[in-house]
């Protein structure tokens, strides 16, 4: 993938939860003109959605995706380097350009795993309000794996009893279990947890340049053993076991993953987003990109140079998934926090006094 890529491209419409018109001059009940930006500042990736109403639904107008890596090196030295800050601080620069541009969108910034981990997390937040203008608040993992959730929940199968939302990220990933409730459409989260797990720390910890098989399989049975210990908080492993559970991916490695099982020369979104794999498909994908040499897998042009030492962690993240909970199949989500940032602003919008609905009961919490 390019070094700056959206994950949705300018035009690109995702669900608006506002209400119905309510008066003249406004659609679901606000002004116009309104505009929304959600700015997710994750452990390895910088990115930028910013989008306005357009019916029931909300127009992407404009988009930003870097490879920051806040994250290297912290779970070593436990602080922010200075090159992780000052990369970091020249995207969000271009991010609070583009809101700027914008009329100064309604905006929500949030940072995860990183800033929650490092010693000079809060000092680095300062030091982006005097730079860019940006306010940052560094979110739990429950609203984490809350917004992951909502901005791809519509893409579980309607026809399915459960599914497991992942969410593999820099430095942690989050797990939601969902359950059909009354039929359709309608999912709910049960449980959820965050693992102190993701592609960077990962990679620092086993390597991701090259791996053998022997420490490949390693690296999976570590993560596994870490799954399998949350249990079954929400009793959804029968449906599971009975095929009749899928699980939903959103983040880099398994779009990264789909882009190169449909062998496209160059990342499409419209392609990937809501693509369903069989876990044979997937598991084949994973072996070739873990037998790939580092080289190689930089000439992918759904990989390249940002994600080549780290795609192979995320496989491993994926496959431990896999033989922990069963499945034939899975979905995979090109959008995820971001979008359900977007969903907050625009409902909270309509409904400012609305409060948020409680997720489900948390299972297991790592790295705040």
């Amino acid at each position: 993938m390019s070094n700056e890529q959206s994950a949705a491209a300018t035009g690109d419409r995702i669900r608006d939860p506002g209400t119905q018109s309510t008066g003249q001059g406004r659609r679901n009940g606000r002004p116009p003109s309104a505009r929304f930006a959600a700015l997710d500042l994750g452990t390895n990736n910088c990115r930028l959605l910013i989008a306005k109403p357009d019916g029931e639904n909300l127009r992407i107008v404009d988009a930003f995706s870097r490879i920051v890596r806040l994250g290297e090196g912290l779970s070593a030295s436990g602080v922010l380097s200075d090159a992780a800050m000052v990369r970091t601080i020249d995207a969000l620069k271009i991010c609070a350009s583009k809101i700027n541009r914008r009329g100064g969108a309604d905006a929500r910034c949030i940072t995860t795993q990183a800033c929650r981990m490092a010693k000079n997390g809060e000092a680095f937040l300062g030091r982006i309000r005097e730079e860019t203008g940006l306010e940052f608040e560094i979110i739990s993992t429950e609203e984490e794996a809350r917004l992951a959730a909502a901005g791809c929940a519509e893409l579980i199968d309607e026809h399915a009893e459960a599914a497991l939302i992942f969410d593999i990220g820099g430095g942690s990933t989050e797990l939601s279990w969902m359950r059909q409730t009354g039929g359709g459409k309608i999912f709910d989260c049960n449980a959820w947890t965050s693992m102190p797990f993701g592609v960077v720390n990962l990679s620092e910890k086993w390597g991701g340049r090259e791996l053998t098989l022997e420490r490949y399989e390693a690296m999976v049975d570590s993560i596994r053993n870490e799954i399998a210990a949350c249990g079954d908080p929400a009793g959804l492993k029968t449906h599971f076991n009975d095929g009749k559970a899928h699980i939903l991916g959103t983040s880099g490695t398994v779009t990264s993953i789909a882009g190169v099982s449909l062998g496209l020369k160059k990342y499409r979104r419209d392609r990937v987003d809501g693509l369903w794999l069989d876990v044979s498909e997937a598991r084949d994908t994973i072996e070739k990109l873990r037998a790939m040499s580092f080289y190689e897998r930089v000439r992918e042009p759904c990989i390249g140079a940002d994600r080549a030492d780290l795609v192979v962690c995320g496989c491993a993240i994926l496959e431990a998934l896999i033989r922990e909970w069963p499945t034939t199949r899975i979905r995979v989500a090109d959008r995820g926090l971001r979008e359900g940032i977007l969903a907050d602003l625009a409902s909270q919008s309509v409904r400012p006094k609305r409060r948020r609905r409680r997720r489900g009961k948390k299972t297991r919490a790592s790295g705040d």
